[in-house]
């Protein structure tokens, strides 16, 4: 999505996340927990002309059957390292036919979200291995979708540029803009796949702009607005209805945990009522594990500062940092930390 809608989507975004964090919390932990993996949304769509491997291919379709033979490590780059990679994409009908869906999306964004600790060639070869175990005739299906996907998410990048960083300025431009993303997908897509792909993010889109030209009716007061926006709501899916929601009770969680900052039995009672005594035991110990992320990750980065500030030459300092690294995180935690550092 180009960078003026992604920007107008911003508070729903937000809620998405932290509707998935509440999600998080309160999620059953029979049997132990799963390995995590990457949320389904929202992910960036574009890709940029610098990561082709020119003048190899000049479009990012010409890599799928150019990686064919290409070797990948047999380790995941580090940001993927100790997720899981997602299921229930691999779906064909009676007769072997590929049935698109967004989970198929979402194993594309899986490694793509890789981008830039591998190459999109390695990223690409990634893929077709998964895809591999695919029947034909759904195999080439899969491969064509994928040679499809890669090709919109550079045509996306191009008509983002287009717009020379301009913002939509209001409802009507949002919503032609949005409209030029929806043509979009369907020139590289077939309807029924770009359908798959996308139908919850452009209810969103859609819901954007009807709010968007709620907030601008002037004739409408401020219980009017509120009204029909929620009307608004309810023509999105259930899920994203439900999220929202969600979002809502973290949101008023967030507040209430802030005014009992001091009193953490009255915060105590409060979950058990509000979510139930499993649950708040749950959400407790969430919170307890992500204030110790917090503080650890606060000591290592002033270490690692200090470090830096050390006048060690680089291989040192390298070595010193990954020493200092390991000491305070482990498993999954370390490579999460090692992420961090790599985008700071």
């Amino acid at each position: 999505m180009n960078r003026n809608i992604r920007l107008a989507l911003v508070p729903l975004l937000l809620l998405a996340v932290l509707s998935a964090a509440m999600t998080w919390y309160l999620a059953s932990t029979a049997g132990g927990p799963p390995a995590p993996s990457l949320p389904s949304g929202p992910v960036t769509e574009t890709l940029s002309r610098n990561d082709l491997p020119l003048p190899t291919a000049d479009k990012p379709s010409q890599l799928v059957p150019a990686v064919a033979g290409l070797v990948v490590p047999a380790e995941l780059p580090a940001s993927l390292d100790g997720t899981s990679v997602p299921q229930g994409w691999a779906r064909v009908d009676s007769a072997g036919n590929l049935i698109p869906t967004a989970q198929l999306r979402t194993l594309f964004e899986y490694y793509l979200s890789a981008l830039g600790e591998e190459t999109l060639p390695q990223l690409v070869a990634r893929i077709r291995q998964a895809l591999a175990v695919l029947v034909e005739p759904a195999r080439q299906q899969a491969m064509e979708v994928l040679a499809g996907y890669l090709d919109y998410k550079l045509a996306v990048s191009d008509l983002e540029a287009s717009y020379q960083g301009q913002g939509a300025t209001g409802a009507a431009e949002l919503a032609r803009r949005m409209g030029e993303v929806q043509a979009l997908r369907r020139s590289f897509l077939d309807d029924r796949t770009a359908t798959a792909f996308f139908a919850a993010d452009e209810a969103v889109d859609e819901f954007q702009v009807a709010r968007l030209r709620i907030r601008e009716d002037s004739n409408l007061t401020a219980d009017e607005q509120a009204a029909a926006i929620a009307r608004a709501e309810q023509a999105l899916p259930a899920p994203l209805r439900e999220a929202r929601q969600a979002t809502r009770r973290f949101a008023d969680y967030e507040r209430v945990k802030a005014t009992l900052a001091d009193d953490p039995e009255a915060l105590r009672r409060y979950r058990e009522t509000e979510f139930g005594e499993a649950a708040a035991r749950r959400l407790e110990q969430a919170e307890a594990e992500r204030e110790d992320w917090g503080r650890r990750w606060q000591a290592y980065s002033d270490e690692r500062s200090r470090l830096q500030a050390s006048g060690l030459a680089a291989p040192e300092l390298a070595a010193g940092i990954e020493r200092l690294r390991a000491s305070y995180f482990h498993g999954a935690e370390l490579a999460r930390a090692e992420a961090l550092d790599s985008i700071r």
